[in-house]
């Protein structure tokens, strides 16, 4: 077999362990965010019942576990079988093995966690989710400690890292005009969906850095990437440019494992050579005498085949005037098109929850009691939490609401939920004001917040500045009659 050495990436040992244990991590954080969330948002008692939308997803063909039956217990058992897995790939027993056997377990989680987003509407949307997806599978054919790293699994998680970085910066820049006029970062550590405790001080930066972070993105996301194919130690530079940006998203957001996902990817194009010159305690020889065995050729050859042939739509999208934004072409969600943020929100608009006790709705305001997120901007004195990697999923579809409509089933039934002081949704919230009792009413207001600037929180200790706008909701009172479709 000596011939087909050439297929083995022998200098690339340490970017395997580095993506097949952080891929692992990101299923885990991801089972363990659906565990905790899932019930009370789509289970059998949820905002948008997954038993109510099953007929959809059957009519669709969309492969699911789930297909023919869902309850909680059988979800709560998924998430503990992947956490499971994750757990066990994350300490690297599977590599110890034949390389089927870490095959074998992220193939297990791609499909596990492909049965709950495929059922998951709304709340799993996320460009993210197909994403961990992609990298799972992908991840699986990396092969195990037996043998040396496959250079065309490696070309495909860097491809992978390619289209997720240039679709997203050809979105930014086919988007709106604030990427172009250079001002975009003016506005969005403010009004992203969900700001971090650095975004504030982010946002405080004097506006020619903010015009030199829009300058940095655009050169990493249009013209770094392409380096990502270049020989050593070119690749492992570009590398290290993603890797550099996508910690200064980190700290300035929560982007669940977005971020995460495309630091782990761009290990794939670290040579060991250079991560050894950097540290040296990174060894160099990792497999002497290891040969890759004629079978397991047999199984990446056509997996590189089947993904090389699922790029051509993706390919096709970049290069679109039409260009689609975190979409799947096939209903396995392998080689999906990625990018985010082709525009920017210029102003934040929050929907602001509220109950009180009185029998009337036209109870003064110091009668009406606001509801805590967890992340989502509310109290303006509270300083934003880190929450990525976990995702927080009811927060972020609050900061879609002003943007589309506040009229979504999925919100009059959180309403709902919230009159009947449901203990599962109230279990999503940081706070619920009524410890537990069932308000009279319930209503949601838009406001208007900003960042406060450094003289106005020396004065007032207030993060936040916010301003009514309106009524989106007038106050509701628990109807049965009222009815959510999925």
């Amino acid at each position: 077999m000596e011939w087909l050495s050439w297929l083995d990436a022998w200098d690339h040992e340490f970017s395997r362990q580095v993506m097949q244990r952080g891929t692992a991590a990101l299923y885990a954080v991801a089972f363990l965010s659906t565990l905790n969330q899932f019930p009370a948002l789509l289970g059998e008692r949820g905002l948008l019942p997954v038993p109510a939308f099953l007929d959809l997803a059957r009519r669709l063909a969309r492969p699911t576990l789930f297909r023919w039956h869902y309850s909680d217990a059988l979800l709560k058992a998924v998430c503990w079988v992947g956490i499971a897995v994750a757990a066990l790939l994350l300490a690297g027993l599977p590599q110890l093995g034949p390389p089927w056997l870490p095959m074998l377990a992220f193939l297990t989680l791609w499909f596990l966690y492909m049965s709950i987003v495929n059922v998951g509407q709304t709340f799993y949307g996320f460009g993210w989710e197909i994403l961990l997806l992609e990298m799972g599978f992908t991840v699986a054919f990396l092969g195990s400690d037996q043998t040396p790293p496959p250079t065309a699994i490696l070309l495909l998680i860097t491809w992978l890292l390619f289209r997720l970085e240039f679709g997203a910066g050809m979105i930014k820049v086919r988007g709106g005009r604030e990427w172009r006029d250079m001002t975009a970062m003016f506005y969005h550590h403010e009004t992203q969906p969900m700001p971090g405790p650095l975004s504030r001080q982010a946002h405080l930066l004097p506006r020619p850095l903010h015009k030199v972070e829009v300058v940095g993105n655009h050169l990493a996301q249009l013209v770094v990437p392409f380096f990502l194919f270049a020989p050593q130690p070119l690749a492992s530079a570009a590398a290290g440019i993603v890797i550099l940006t996508q910690l200064w998203l980190v700290a300035s957001g929560n982007f669940a494992w977005l971020n995460w996902a495309a630091i782990i990817l761009a290990f794939g194009a670290v040579g060991d050579s250079v991560a050894h010159a950097l540290f040296p305690f990174i060894p160099l020889e990792w497999h002497a005498g290891a040969e890759t065995p004629a079978w397991w050729l047999a199984v990446v050859v056509p997996v590189t085949v089947l993904l090389l042939v699922l790029s051509y739509r993706p390919l096709l999208n970049l290069f679109s005037r039409r260009q689609l934004m975190n979409a799947s072409f096939n209903r396995w969600r392998l080689v999906n098109a990625y990018g985010a943020f082709g525009t920017v929100t210029k102003q934040r608009i929050e929907i602001v929850v509220a109950g009180t006790l009185d029998e009337e709705p036209d109870a003064p305001d110091d009668r009406w009691m606001e509801y805590g997120f967890k992340g989502k901007p509310g109290d303006v004195r509270r300083l934003p939490r880190q929450w990525a990697p976990y995702h927080l999923r009811l927060d972020w579809l609050m900061w879609f609401l002003p943007l589309r409509t506040v009229h979504e089933d999925w919100f009059y039934a959180f309403l709902d939920k919230l009159l009947e002081a449901d203990k599962p949704t109230l279990g999503l919230l940081r706070h619920d004001p009524f410890d537990g009792e069932r308000p009279r009413w319930v209503r949601a207001r838009s406001y208007l917040y900003r960042f406060a600037s450094r003289a106005e929180f020396r004065e007032t200790g207030d993060r936040w500045v916010r301003v009514l706008l309106y009524e989106a909701i007038a106050p509701l009172r628990l109807n049965p009659a009222r009815r959510h479709s999925p």
